[in-house]
């Protein structure tokens, strides 16, 4: 923390012009254009990042999002024929305990990169981000954020051209659920259920405590939990928390599950999105035990690999908790940041 706002240490816009490319018409994104926008972002992903497609549902909220104002926050460019090759958001993320960050997002159709358009769009949206940051007088680091696939080299050197550096690698591990799955009692004084609704403010709340330690985390709220507890792809019952006899949620491992990314990844799979053990339950082998019941459970329900995604250099030892029951790395990413 630093004793000055983060106001005085950014020096943002004041105003920012659209930009400016032959044939292209930029403008602010609308929720008219959430079809062509995801048909831009699913010509990406079939490029950068063929094993998930960005889905409909998630440029649908971001539209939706009280803390995203599309009129200022977000950006297409547009061909003459209607077609858009060019898209971003940013984000100004409303948990702030320990940072204030904006998060930038989207991306440019691979027959149309080469021209500038990924400059221009990133330009853009690092001038919003400015903005957006030095409106906070908190006392915080300011965080410029994006994330790009190793498989996609341009879009780092994109980024890195802007002054963005990597600061962190995340890994993607896969595991064969067709592979024996150890069976891991569940520590003493703990029942194991699926993801109910009436758990759904104490799973929020054993989030919040479990991940206060991981690096650059900050506390999700209701809006934000709520919209990704009530996802189409989140599955309850692929999910498992542990509760104590008093009802609170001393571990949990949350399940999503979309069949569109099966093609590009050549099986069936569950994404396991999040896995957490509250602090004073760890070293119990909590999460093990969690990991295990939901792989189960994706076994049965006829899934063949479960996938999750870690910070390499988790502080709590994700890595190798998960090797420990199987997974294998599969796919690298990285974070990009402009830090104030």
């Amino acid at each position: 923390m630093t004793e000055t706002p983060l106001s005085s240490r950014v020096t943002a816009p004041s105003t920012l012009d659209l930009p400016v490319s032959n044939g292209y018409e930029w403008r602010p994104a609308t929720s008219a254009d959430v079809d062509a926008i995801t048909d831009c972002a699913r010509a990406s992903s079939l490029v950068d990042h063929p094993n998930y497609i960005i889905p409909r549902d998630d440029i649908e909220e971001e539209f939706e999002h009280s803390y995203v104002d599309p009129t200022v926050d977000s950006i297409v460019a547009v061909t003459p024929d209607g077609r858009i090759d060019a898209w971003g958001f940013v984000t100004l993320s409303p948990g702030q305990e320990t940072l204030v960050r904006s998060i930038l997002f989207g991306g440019v159709r691979p027959e149309s990169r080469g021209n500038g358009l990924g400059r221009r769009l990133v330009a853009w949206q690092e001038g919003r981000g400015m903005q957006q940051l030095a409106t906070s007088s908190k006392p915080l680091p300011g965080w410029l954020m994006a994330y790009a696939e190793t498989r996609a080299p341009s879009a780092i050197s994109t980024l890195e051209r802007a002054g963005f550096a990597i600061s962190r690698y995340y890994l993607e591990l896969r595991r064969d659920l067709s592979e024996p799955i150890a069976e891991r009692p569940l520590a003493e004084g703990l029942d194991l259920t699926t993801w109910k609704p009436e758990f759904d403010e104490a799973v929020r709340d054993a989030r919040n405590d479990s991940f206060r330690d991981h690096w650059g985390s900050q506390s999700t709220n209701e809006e934000q939990w709520r919209s990704y507890a009530t996802s189409q792809h989140t599955r309850r019952d692929l999910s498992v928390v542990a509760l104590t006899a008093g009802g609170e949620v001393a571990g949990f491992v949350l399940t999503s599950v979309t069949e569109e990314d099966w093609a590009g990844q050549g099986f069936s799979s569950g994404y396991i999105g999040l896995v957490g053990v509250r602090r004073a339950w760890r070293g119990k082998g909590i999460a093990p035990s969690l990991l295990a019941s939901a792989m189960d459970l994706m076994r049965d329900a006829g899934l063949e690999m479960a996938v999750l995604d870690v910070d390499a250099e988790n502080p709590s030892g994700a890595l190798g908790l998960y090797e420990a029951v199987g997974f294998a790395e599969s796919n690298r990413s990285v974070n990009l940041l402009k830090t104030f």
